[in-house]
């Protein structure tokens, strides 16, 4: 499988994502990751990126193709891969399809976990608090959300438009979730 997985904060897509991975035995890779093992690593790319966090501006999606790009040469992609958190925009979108065609492959599905934004907000409100993060209020976690809904429509709007979206209702309980993404997969 190669997939890609999409979703607004909260949906449960670090959740599922993990589940899908061992349920199809391919890697999940999330930028996230690839941006911290790189930076950790000081690799030319992880000191390019580190410059502009450090400045709190956006790694630019050059420095974040590469990175990708570099982790799905890696071995274990070769077979499968879920990406979570890459592409965010249409324009990633065409260089990741651009990577797999060097690679000689193309992507299977692209899986949007949606979920209804107050529900959302108050499960990522309930995680603030358990986790302590004072920083994620209501203001912001809304904010958050609409620009994800602003930056990800494009994105969900190519993926369909290529017959390649399926979309699943991320609310209830974490297998059914799961459930219904394996279902949606096999389509």
């Amino acid at each position: 499988m190669r997939a890609v997985l999409l979703g607004p904060p909260g949906a449960g897509k670090g959740t599922q994502a993990a589940r899908l991975t061992e349920r199809f035995g391919v890697p999940a890779i999330s930028t996230g990751d690839i941006f911290r093992a790189n930076v950790k690593g000081g690799t030319p790319l992880g000191v390019k990126a580190q410059e502009y966090m450090n400045a709190g501006q956006l790694v630019p999606d050059e420095v974040t193709n590469a990175m990708v790009r570099a982790r799905l040469a890696e071995d274990d992609a070769a077979q499968g891969f879920l990406l979570d958190g890459y592409p965010r925009n249409p324009e990633q979108a065409v260089e990741l399809d651009s990577m797999l065609a060097d690679l000689g492959v193309e992507l299977d599905v692209a899986m949007e976990i949606t979920a209804d934004f107050d529900e959302v907000t108050q499960r990522l409100l309930k995680r603030a608090e358990i986790e302590g993060r004072a920083d994620d209020t209501e203001p912001v976690i809304r904010k958050r959300l609409e620009v994800y809904a602003t930056s990800t429509a494009p994105l969900t709007a190519f993926y369909a438009g290529r017959g390649l979206l399926v979309q699943v209702d991320g609310l209830g309980e974490i297998d059914e979730v799961t459930e219904r993404l394996v279902a949606a997969v096999a389509r």
